[in-house]
């Protein structure tokens, strides 16, 4: 069996193939393809998104194929990010450190630094959508507390509850297991062993 990973973002790849890289199955990204086409996030839920990669990746490669939609909700900015974590404010051209730099300065003042992350993972093949999705609750922390993994800057400084670490600076095993993303690769992984 094959699977496309319907994703140009290299830290979300490689994040999802961590956990879905065991099955005796192959991964494709996008870039083994040669397919460099971006798809306009025009969806308002994680689950439109998600799905509207998976359906165009599936089209043009004939795949079996994954796609993926994450984003941050912050409690001090309540419907301001989610769906557009990366579109926010304008922000979409920015790089991952001018977007960090500028949350956290907005964050600057705040007191409830309460936040949770979402992924949720589409699942496409001929006729058949399926959609996976995990969420996990924690905390800004005030300062970058560990390097940034480009495509994930949140990661950096967000602590999930029960982690005394933000996300970045955990294994990529630790991360699954505690992840938003990892949650619904779990899923995944579960759903597709029942596919080989």
């Amino acid at each position: 069996m094959k699977l496309l990973i319907a994703t140009h973002n290299v830290g979300k790849l490689s994040e999802m193939v961590e956990v879905l890289g065991s099955l005796p199955i192959e991964i494709l990204s996008l870039n083994d393809l040669n397919l460099h086409d971006d798809v306009e996030e025009t969806g308002e839920t994680h689950e439109e998104n998600a799905l509207l990669k998976a359906k165009f990746f599936a089209e043009k490669s004939g795949l079996p194929t994954l796609g993926e939609d994450s984003g941050v909700y912050v409690d001090a900015f309540p419907g301001e990010l989610g769906v557009q974590t990366r579109r926010w404010e304008g922000l979409h051209h920015a790089t991952d450190a001018e977007w960090v730099e500028y949350f956290l300065n907005k964050m600057e003042g705040e007191s409830n630094r309460n936040a949770r992350f979402v992924s949720v993972a589409a699942f496409v093949s001929g006729g058949e959508e399926k959609f996976f999705r995990g969420e996990t609750l924690g905390t800004i922390t005030h300062t970058l507390e560990a390097p940034l993994k480009k495509g994930i800057p949140v990661s950096s400084c967000f602590r999930p509850e029960g982690s005394d670490k933000v996300y970045a600076a955990l294994s990529p095993h630790e991360k699954n297991q505690l992840s938003h993303r990892g949650k619904a690769m779990h899923q995944v992984y579960e759903f597709l062993k029942t596919k080989i």
